[in-house]
């Protein structure tokens, strides 16, 4: 690990916009602050998904101040953990590293309705994640 206290995840898709940005928000909230998070895009997007924004505020985090990132080396470099999302090979690779791609639809262009199954699909996800890295979720208020 790169941090002895804290293990450190990196989300990656395209945009940078919805699905990583959930799985970000998620990750953030359910650790408690015990895992290092951040989340990028190989071709960000102006802003984040409104519907992806709106789905997570019903489960009391908030989105709205967050920005696409472009992915860069240097990120890729200080994770321990790197989950993509339909961004193909564009995630640089470095040994030592785990990867894991999480087949996602993609919630870009679609409404509230739509992208709430993916947020949920997204959650059940990080969970395991967690207990994968041996962290104890912490619960949410919503």
């Amino acid at each position: 690990m790169t941090d002895t206290t804290r293990p450190s995840v990196l989300f990656v898709c395209v945009h940078n916009a919805g699905r990583s940005q959930m799985a970000a928000g998620f990750l953030a909230a359910l650790s408690g602050g015990a895992v290092e998070v951040r989340s990028a895009g190989s071709l960000p997007a102006d802003q984040v998904n409104p519907a992806a924004v709106a789905a997570m505020l019903e489960l009391g985090i908030d989105l709205s101040s967050e920005q696409p990132t472009v992915l860069t080396t240097d990120a890729v470099r200080a994770s321990d953990v790197v989950i993509t999302m339909g961004c193909g090979d564009v995630c640089p690779i470095f040994p030592g590293k785990r990867y894991e791609d999480w087949a996602l639809e993609d919630p870009a262009g679609q409404g509230v309705d739509a992208v709430r199954p993916i947020r949920d699909e997204i959650r059940a996800r990080v969970l395991t994640l967690l207990a994968e890295l041996d962290v104890d979720p912490v619960e949410l208020d919503a």
